[in-house]
């Protein structure tokens, strides 16, 4: 019963971004809106429920079949990735390089106020 109970928490969340995505026209996917409003809602409860818990260690235990897809997608369009080839490669270093930066200066910034609460 937890399993169904954690299952039914995260389709729900997906269920609701998708809702919200497609309700209001937003550019952003529906699935992505749902693990920010599964992020809301563990931030406002503060903790993850067993239930939860349990389910998200099941699917993160299988994780690596969901990249079989992607990998025959990758295959099945060869020639056109090929064809545009350099913007994605351009593409993946910059945000690669983005996300990078945005990390480091949040870890930054994280860390010194966890010093500043320590010194107190």
């Amino acid at each position: 019963m937890p399993l169904i109970m954690g299952m039914s928490m995260l389709l729900a969340c997906q269920f609701l971004g998708e809702l919200m995505s497609r309700g209001w026209g937003l550019p952003v996917p529906g699935p992505v809106i749902g693990m920010v409003i599964l992020l809301v809602a563990l931030l406002v409860i503060g903790n993850v429920p067993g239930s939860l818990r349990l389910a998200g260690e099941g699917l993160l235990r299988y994780l690596t079949l969901l990249f079989v897809p992607a990998g025959v997608g990758l295959i099945a369009h060869f020639e056109l990735i090929g064809n545009d080839l350099w913007p994605i490669v351009v593409t993946l270093v910059v945000s690669t390089a983005v996300t990078l930066a945005l990390t480091g200066r949040l870890l930054e910034h994280l860390n010194r106020g966890r010093k500043r609460r320590v010194e107190r």
